[in-house]
């Protein structure tokens, strides 16, 4: 525990469960400033990040930019890296999930990447206005298909998926419902842009096509009239099924692992006291998303959820970055780790399927865990990176050679406060005892390098 001047207490283990999930982790010595002013503050400060503490997009263009999907990525990484803005990236991360479009299809890495620009600026808004930018989205609209939505002939895709995955979920609509909603939606479409030979990619643009769209009367969720997609967006956003449908999915990206998607319908929430506590700040908020995190973050389900949830892919990745600390500075090498996450089983920009990835425990099957301990032994490596030597010198400083069990818990303590069980802190300790007489260094990389192999590293 930490008392800052004011007398406030913070405990650094708190801030690290906190930065783990509404964002990508923290150093020490970040947690350390953090734990001078309250848990309560710094919530708002990462749900009301200020301009100024944002990063300038020329500057990392001109470091990362390219046309191709990974220098997009490595932009990315770099932003969840370094961006004092977390949760907003991690917000970004989080509609990419939900909202999951995918270059397997669209093969327009702008319209990619200008989709995750708009998680960023809108992600932590209002739903309302996150479901319209969506439905307005060149990426999205391709994706699905809305741009063959015509007056008269309606394709479906959209509508069909703005209910079930994105806002509702099954068993809260009709047919019907998805029918009109489509109606509705008739004539959003964008305008083609140029070849991407031979001067490169350009913005794909929203197009209302009124031509093409039906006015007719429509009846979606018991209102009828002349309804467009701004009218069924607006209805979604007052449903408590709505509410529930996306806190849910908040609960299982920022708290503990759910139960795949397709089975909500059937099976209750984990926690349905939180849930119900973020759907009434949601709907009495009016669909303000900053209503539900702030419920979420500092509700005592929250803080007691540590180590509760698989880390995904890219979240494994970036943290171990920010570990190791080698791209504190804009510098060449990050395009290096773009792909990292793919052969774990998330390919960023290119989701799987429209219902985006499967989390929890399917991150961590066989292979693909192979996959993240080799990482994280090669980044970790002899421990010259900037931030496992500094690991190392509090380790030392600290007087974690005093006794096995000693260094145990300081590699433990260093590395986020984690939490394992028995059985591996008895593995750690006899690996502990057993190299006593080599090189302090030595003994404590290679702790680390143990100890981010342990399962419970891959928890956050």
């Amino acid at each position: 525990m930490t008392t800052t001047d004011a007398g406030a207490t913070t405990d650094i283990g708190l801030l690290a469960h906190l930065y783990r999930r509404a964002g990508f982790g923290a150093t020490r010595e970040q947690l350390e400033e953090l734990s001078h002013q309250s848990y309560d503050d710094t919530v708002e400060f990462l749900l009301n990040p200020t301009p100024e503490v944002d990063l300038p997009p020329d500057v990392l263009a001109r470091y990362f930019g390219g046309e191709s999907p990974n220098s997009y990525v490595s932009i990315w990484i770099y932003r969840m890296l370094n961006s004092r803005c977390q949760l907003q990236e991690k917000m970004a991360l989080f509609w990419h999930h939900v909202f999951a479009t995918g270059l397997i299809k669209n093969e327009h890495v702008l319209s990619s990447s200008n989709q995750i620009d708009m998680f960023r600026r809108n992600g932590m808004s209002n739903l309302k206005d996150i479901l319209l930018e969506l439905s307005r989205d060149p990426a999205m609209l391709f994706w699905l298909d809305n741009n063959e939505n015509h007056n008269g002939e309606p394709n479906e895709n959209y509508g069909r998926e703005l209910l079930e995955l994105f806002s509702m979920g099954v068993g809260n609509y009709s047919e019907l419902d998805i029918k009109e909603a489509s109606r509705a939606f008739t004539g959003w479409t964008f305008g083609q842009p140029p070849p991407l030979y031979p001067h490169g990619y350009y913005p794909a643009q929203f197009k209302f096509d009124a031509d093409d769209h039906d006015f007719g009367e429509k009846t979606f969720l018991g209102q009828t009239g002349n309804l467009d997609g701004s009218d069924i967006v607006d209805i979604i956003v007052k449903q408590p099924a709505s509410a529930k449908f996306i806190t849910r999915h908040l609960y299982n990206f920022f708290v503990a692992d759910e139960p795949q998607v397709p089975t909500w319908n059937d099976l209750e929430p984990l926690d349905p006291q939180l849930i119900d506590e973020m759907s009434s700040a949601l709907l009495d908020s009016g669909g303000e998303m900053k209503a539900a995190l702030r419920v979420m973050f500092l509700s005592d389900s929250f803080k007691a959820a540590r180590f509760k949830k698989v880390k995904s892919p890219l979240e494994f990745v970036v943290g171990v970055l920010k570990m190791v600390g080698e791209f504190t500075e804009l510098r060449p090498g990050l395009e290096d780790y773009a792909t990292a996450s793919d052969a774990m089983g998330q390919r960023i920009l290119d989701p799987p399927t429209v219902e985006g990835w499967h989390t929890g425990k399917e991150w961590i099957d066989g292979g693909n865990l192979t996959e993240r301990v080799n990482f994280a032994a090669e980044q970790i490596g002899d421990g010259d990176s900037p931030g496992i030597s500094a690991l190392i010198t509090r380790m030392i400083d600290g007087g974690a050679m005093s006794s096995p069990e000693a260094l145990v818990d300081s590699g433990l303590d260093v590395m986020g406060q984690l939490e394992v069980d028995d059985s591996t802190r008895d593995a750690l300790v006899k690996f502990a005892g057993d190299s006593e007489g080599d090189p302090e260094p030595s003994r404590a990389v290679r702790i680390l390098r143990l100890i981010a192999a342990a399962p419970e590293f891959q928890f956050a």
